[in-house]
């Protein structure tokens, strides 16, 4: 009798555990581990890869450089949610570097942060207010058309530049995957913290360094440029789009008022395939048009494969057509 009082008590006490609507879970893909209910109203993901490539020859009769190439992509979104208020934040880093005949270049680099803080007026509709944040790590360098005494021209820095907007508006959510932000109010600041980046083009199609030019927007003698009159459209996209493959997609597009002859672009994509547990490839791609960052269109395409790490505690959704593991995103 005692035994079968246990067992019942046992039963009773795992079902309490396990059955809560609260119960979290943590994920790398298929991987499920139960942990305690949160009450706090947060959701958090964190998505970590490192990739390595190596290249070496000695006699090779067909040629080749040696090279070492190593990157680190992080995403990471903390949400919180309770009742109709909800506030999400992101953010979106990436640092690269190649190494070939002794030199180092940068091959990726960003910095990304996003904060949006909502009320819902209807199911699908959203009051917001939101700060977008983005700039590099390190120094950037570009190592063509410049003179021949040189061998490579400062072009950014950290915080050279750098660009903060404040947007207000209303935002379209039908799902848990993809969102629209409209912001008639869209105030947008540029910093130049480095006047080295400043350059001007010759005559021969080379470039050289001079403080006295505009830089991003930035005019010389200067470290911020204010552009208070804006629109802002944002819309994005994360979710699987099988067992182990993701997509998390962002586009960006900002006019101002008093020059909509200048109307910027961007799109920033970022495929990732499960290859194993820990193992994953990840395609990047970057589409940005600014006329004040250069007069065509600007493109960073990345293709790597290495480790991966994962973790979320975000609830499942029990709707089946929305996402059915919700990655950490840029919403």
């Amino acid at each position: 009798m005692k035994n079968v009082i246990y067992t019942l008590v046992c039963w009773i006490s795992l079902t309490n555990a396990f059955g809560q609507d609260s119960t979290r879970i943590t994920t790398n893909f298929k991987d499920t581990v139960a942990v305690k209910p949160d009450t706090s109203y947060w959701q958090k993901s964190f998505s970590g890869g490192i990739n390595f490539n190596q290249a070496s020859f000695s006699n090779w009769s067909g040629g080749g450089v040696n090279s070492v190439a190593i990157g680190a992509v992080v995403a990471a979104r903390a949400l919180y949610e309770k009742g109709k208020i909800s506030w999400d934040n992101t953010a979106d880093l990436q640092l690269g570097y190649v190494r070939q005949f002794g030199n180092t270049r940068k091959a990726a680099d960003q910095i990304i942060l996003i904060s949006v803080l909502g009320r819902q007026i209807a199911p699908k509709w959203d009051l917001f207010i939101s700060g977008t944040f983005n700039t590099f790590f390190a120094p950037g360098y570009r190592y063509d058309k410049i003179p021949a005494d040189q061998t490579r021209l400062k072009v950014s820095n950290f915080f050279a530049p750098a660009q903060f907007t404040f947007a207000a508006g209303i935002a379209y959510k039908p799902n848990d995957w993809f969102s629209l932000r409209m912001s008639p109010i869209a105030p947008r600041f540029t910093f130049l913290a480095d006047d080295a980046v400043r350059v001007r083009e010759l005559a021969d199609g080379s470039f050289v360094a001079d403080p006295t030019q505009v830089a991003y927007g930035v005019q010389p003698g200067k470290s911020v440029r204010a552009e208070w009159l804006a629109f802002q459209l944002q819309a994005a996209l994360n979710r699987n789009l099988g067992e182990n493959v993701s997509i998390n997609a962002r586009y960006q597009l900002f006019a101002n008022y008093t020059e909509l002859a200048n109307i910027n672009h961007r799109l920033d994509l970022i495929l990732t395939a499960k290859v194993s547990r820990y193992l994953s490839t990840t395609f990047g791609l970057i589409a940005l048009y600014n006329k004040d960052f250069g007069p065509d269109l600007q493109i960073q395409q990345t293709l790597a494969i290495g480790l991966s790490y994962n973790i979320s505690s975000f609830r499942k959704k029990k709707d089946p057509i929305k996402a059915t593991d919700p990655l950490p995103g840029r919403f």
